[in-house]
């Protein structure tokens, strides 16, 4: 079967036609994303207005999160938001050639890692979170969207890594420095489980109030544009959680970008009066490493697994160093964490 990068302009045009009644006079396959199971294409219509498509073999984003990126644009007027554009049917994604297909407006701009946000497009960033954890969800929305549980897995999985490193492991040459990394940090590492696990029951006592939340908003999903526009993308896991779910990438040091005190005072200008748990965004930004590092530990020692190249195994190793940098996603969450002691 062919891969989603195979496909035909003559396909697309057909498809496009057919599902969204689009007269296509160009697709460009897009480089970032490839992969055997997906592909994003650059769509030019006869009139020159783009599109942004994308293909995957099974579902390139759930259901209920395309529902929710477009009530969140269409129906409650949050421009920031990236919404799938209907099909002619109604139907927000369209399925054919043993693909997915999802259409979009084409955002021309940066990922948050490439590109600095202006201060008005940090203003802009805080009222359009602001807005999304204010937004009132129809029942049927809110009844489908998952429920924050502060499950253990990510936790457990780490744990798991620890009790086999006990024994030695085996390995090449980018495993040795990773276990020798891993040797030096253990004990912070320890903490940081251990911590996100003390946090969470705590949350689990006295739950915060739930809303709806991105989960993922790092700086690698908001687009930057010219004239101060934006746009929030890499709604994957959308979740009702505490809103510190979100906030906590806000200054938390994620990919070691927006961590300025400015940035963060601008951010919450848009975002209005913010009375933050200090203890579920100690958990999240804990919890948040926690993940990292399993992630991270799959990629290099799993790397069948995780079908990881050498390149990606050593940007595996580059990343976990990243994360206990002075003033990294590490030093911030310990500086959360004492400010809930």
């Amino acid at each position: 079967m062919p891969t989603p990068s195979d496909i035909s302009h003559e396909t697309i045009a057909q498809h496009l036609a057919q599902a969204y009644r689009l007269r296509v006079a160009q697709a460009e396959l897009l480089p970032a994303g490839a992969s055997a199971t997906s592909a994003a294409f650059r769509v030019t219509a006869d009139d020159e207005t783009r599109y942004f498509l994308k293909l995957q073999q099974g579902a390139i984003d759930p259901p209920d999160a395309l529902a929710l990126c477009a009530f969140l644009h269409q129906d409650n007027g949050i421009d920031a938001v990236m919404a799938p554009m209907p099909a002619t049917d109604g139907a927000l994604s369209t399925q054919g050639h043993g693909f997915d297909w999802t259409l979009y407006p084409f955002f021309d701009g940066q990922s948050g890692f490439d590109r600095t946000l202006s201060d008005r497009q940090w203003i802009a960033l805080g009222k359009a979170l602001g807005a999304i954890h204010r937004t009132q969800l129809p029942e049927a929305l809110l009844a489908k969207l998952p429920k924050e549980s502060y499950a253990h897995q990510w936790r457990e999985g780490v744990r798991r890594y620890q009790r086999r490193f006990i024994n030695g492991t085996a390995g090449d040459g980018i495993v040795q420095r990773f276990l020798a990394f891993w040797e030096e940090h253990a004990e912070e590492i320890d903490t940081v489980v251990y911590r996100s696990e003390q946090l969470a029951s705590i949350l689990l006592e006295r739950p915060p109030r739930l809303v709806p939340s991105h989960s993922d908003i790092h700086a690698g999903n908001v687009l930057v544009g010219e004239g101060d526009r934006l746009s929030i993308v890499g709604w994957h896991a959308p979740i009702l959680a505490p809103k510190e779910r979100d906030l906590m990438f806000i200054g938390g040091g994620v990919g070691n970008a927006w961590n300025q005190a400015r940035q963060q005072a601008l951010f919450y200008e848009g975002y209005g009066a913010a009375d933050i748990d200090a203890v579920a965004l100690a958990y999240y930004r804990y919890e948040r490493i926690t993940r990292d590092v399993l992630e991270l530990c799959d990629r290099i020692l799993d790397s069948a697994k995780a079908n990881a190249s050498a390149e990606g195994r050593e940007e595996g190793m580059r990343l976990m160093q990243s994360l206990f940098v002075p003033n990294g996603a590490v030093a911030i969450a310990h500086q959360s964490y004492d400010a809930v002691t």
